[in-house]
């Protein structure tokens, strides 16, 4: 079938920057990004009732939660038909569901618990699942310490809830076929200024080495570890800081994740990319929008999107595990999973678009005006009229007419819901 004529039309423009549309568009399939099922429900999860803590918090009254496996399942059925692409699946180990035999906490998690996540995945077309541990809301998260806690019995809990959950992602990465990312990230910390720095850390350190002492495959599961600069209840201190995981990970084979909401505004997280991957064979990255703290907006094409994944885009799909982390119950939730995926595709794709060999060339050759002139212009090219080429080629709409769909959706299902 012949191109469209606006899509032969910048794919000749790009051409003559030296970039292959083509190219870039085998390379944007090959980017599986994970998203998020928390924020389907606004992190309630299945497994208690109460508020969420742990320095983290949900905003906004928008009708329409899904409230059960069954509704936050058809509400991701419902996004993942409007997002082009192939793509993978974040669960919390929240989201459990539990059958016949009931309740278990969460030291006993066992895969039958996301037998129906799996059979949920393999229907919808997922490239496969990732996995969390939770270790906020729950009775023995109260004091704000997990598994830096001194209290051995709180600690011991939380260790044997991350065993198992290592277990269940050895389970998914069996049954989808993939490896599995498990990202540990705790809500320790304090409110006011520490006393005592060292010894939270120390404790917490103790118990990743009794967790990764456990005999797990490696080749089934790649854990990730999350740091964070602050949160709700803990704005003086985390224990699981950027520093602390970054040495952590490169001292013991496991992988560093970035989260672009858990650091200073005036940091350029999208510079940390090239540094780590010359000591790391990956990194790991959770895309969020803070807006003056770690509020976990959804995803625009800012400055700092673009940032982001032109450096992902360099490194490759092959050494960025790639998620989706933000909650905004303001809006339509489907709506809010529909718009920052697809922004961050198109980001990738902008940033595929880009002639980086060509710029990194003057910036070698010191030709800065050049360069300048070459990083601004290309900005107005014709990337839209690619990215509606590749919709059309998914069976996806290309622009805003996907918002009719979701209209729709809201109106005879997520409306009903009381």
């Amino acid at each position: 079938m012949a191109d469209n004529p606006r899509f032969a039309s910048a794919k000749a423009l790009y051409k003559n920057l030296g970039v292959d549309v083509e190219a870039a568009l085998k390379t944007l399939e090959r980017f599986h990004v994970s998203m998020h099922c928390w924020q389907g429900d606004d992190v309630v999860g299945f497994d208690h009732d109460g508020a969420l803590t742990g320095g983290i918090q949900t905003t906004g009254n928008y009708p329409g939660r899904a409230r059960n496996p069954k509704e936050l399942m058809a509400d991701i059925e419902k996004a993942l038909s409007l997002i082009p692409g192939t793509h993978r699946l974040n669960l919390h180990a929240n989201y459990a569901i539990f059958g016949k035999d009931g309740f278990v906490d969460r030291d006993a998690l066992e895969p039958r618990h996301f037998a129906p996540w799996v059979k949920f995945a393999k229907k919808a077309g997922l490239q496969g699942l990732d996995f969390n541990p939770t270790y906020f809301s729950h009775p023995l998260a109260a004091s704000g310490r997990t598994l830096s806690s001194e209290d051995e019995k709180v600690r011991r809990f939380w260790i044997r809830h991350t065993v198992a959950c290592l277990r269940i992602a050895e389970y998914f990465a069996r049954e989808m076929g993939t490896p599995t990312a498990l990202n540990i990230w705790i809500p320790d910390g304090l409110k006011d200024v520490p006393a005592d720095r060292t010894t939270p850390r120390a404790v917490y350190k103790k118990s990743l080495d009794e967790i990764f002492a456990t005999d797990y495959d490696r080749s089934l599961v790649e854990v990730t570890i999350e740091s964070k600069l602050f949160g709700i209840g803990l704005e003086s201190y985390t224990v699981g800081s950027h520093e602390f995981y970054m040495n952590y990970a490169a001292k013991n084979n496991v992988l560093c994740l970035l989260d672009s909401g858990h650091f200073h505004l005036s940091e350029n997280v999208a510079d940390k990319i090239s540094s780590m991957l010359l000591f790391a064979d990956k990194v790991a990255f959770h895309v969020s929008r803070p807006v003056r703290w770690d509020s976990d907006h959804v995803l625009r094409q800012d400055d700092m999107l673009l940032d982001i994944a032109r450096e992902i885009a360099l490194a490759g799909p092959d050494r960025v595990i790639l998620a989706l982390d933000y909650f905004d119950a303001s809006i339509n939730r489907v709506a809010a999973w529909v718009i920052g995926m697809r922004n961050m595709l198109k980001a990738l794709l902008a940033a595929l678009l880009q002639p980086n060999a060509k710029m990194a060339k003057l910036q070698s050759e010191g030709r800065f005006t050049e360069l300048l002139m070459l990083q601004e212009e290309v900005k107005n090219y014709p990337m839209g009229d690619v990215w509606a080429e590749w919709c059309r080629r998914r069976g996806m709409p290309a622009r805003e007419d996907w918002f009719a769909a979701v209209e729709d959706y809201e109106k005879k299902v997520q409306r009903k819901r009381k």
